[in-house]
């Protein structure tokens, strides 16, 4: 398969051809219906003091694409001896043929309150939910728009002196796993990333100078965070270059982001069980959260 929409197309089906799977348990973090943690168990016995991966799923912050999307990946975490928090988080509106006025991606502020809450409450609400977890071993993982909120909630230390989401120092993690993730807004927005997700997200294109600095991972450096960000060649969602541009972000702040570029990999099989490059993402938390 040669053309790169076909190819796309393609890995998109089968990404979403999985049933969703159950969790163990959910835990609400706050009063909205979206205000949710779903918790996989690791599968099988003697896993007592299991890394912790907590998991935001992509989809441009819109409201059609919510956590059961990525079920399936969190059980194929699961089934290789993580344990597994899959967040829920306030999106953005219906699209136009659901009923809703336009394709707004995320809410502000309330996607970054819900992002901050999620990873305020996990700590008190994992030992009941999943006590063979070990939150000191816990790893970021995101995918898309998700892995642009994983590399924002471990940079919340770092944000502008009053922001609301600004925490006294780094959080207690073993690292973030971003992957094909809008990392960096100015690259995403000059490319039109998923049809200007990013300028939806921030309420228009006259907030961007004004939100981007609280919101913009590559504006949120250096963490001190280890991170790891893993990219399709041919993705045509995130291409490449955002995800360049934020480990080039990195370097010139002092800070080394690793990068894995997947060669004859699009978008999708990132989070696709049934895709060779869905344990390459496996590997990379393993390498952090061992």
């Amino acid at each position: 398969m040669t053309d790169p929409a076909e190819r796309d197309a393609a890995e998109e089906a089968s990404a979403f051809s999985h049933p969703p799977v159950a969790p163990d348990t959910t835990a609400a973090y706050g009063p909205h219906p979206d205000q949710v943690i779903d918790f996989y168990a690791p599968r099988g016995g003697g896993h007592t003091g299991a890394p912790l991966v907590v998991l935001l799923h992509g989809g441009a912050w819109r409201a059609p694409y919510d956590r059961m999307h990525v079920t399936p990946f969190a059980d194929f975490l699961a089934r290789r001896g993580f344990a597994v928090a899959n967040v829920e988080y306030r999106r953005g509106s219906l699209l136009p043929q659901q009923g809703g006025a336009g394709p707004v991606a995320g809410r502000w502020p309330d996607t970054f309150d819900d992002a901050a809450a999620a990873l305020d409450a996990l700590p008190s609400l994992v030992r009941d939910a999943v006590p063979q977890a070990d939150p000191g071993r816990t790893v970021l993982a995101g995918h898309s728009a998700g892995g642009h909120l994983a590399l924002w909630a471990a940079a919340r230390h770092v944000l502008p002196a009053g922001s609301p989401w600004r925490t006294p120092g780094p959080a207690a993690l073993r690292g973030v796993v971003a992957l094909a993730p809008i990392a960096h807004f100015a690259t995403a927005v000059e490319l039109g990333v998923c049809s200007g997700a990013v300028l939806q997200l921030l309420g228009g294109e006259g907030e961007l100078d004004s939100r981007g600095p609280h919101a913009d991972p590559a504006a949120l450096l250096p963490t001190g965070i280890a991170t790891a960000v893993v990219q399709g060649r041919e993705d045509i969602v995130v291409p490449q270059a955002v995800a360049e541009a934020y480990v080039d972000a990195a370097a010139r702040a002092g800070e080394m982001v690793g990068l894995t570029l997947l060669e004859g990999v699009g978008h999708f099989p990132l989070i696709d069980p049934a895709a060779d490059a869905c344990a390459v993402v496996a590997e990379e938390i393993a390498q952090l959260a061992y």
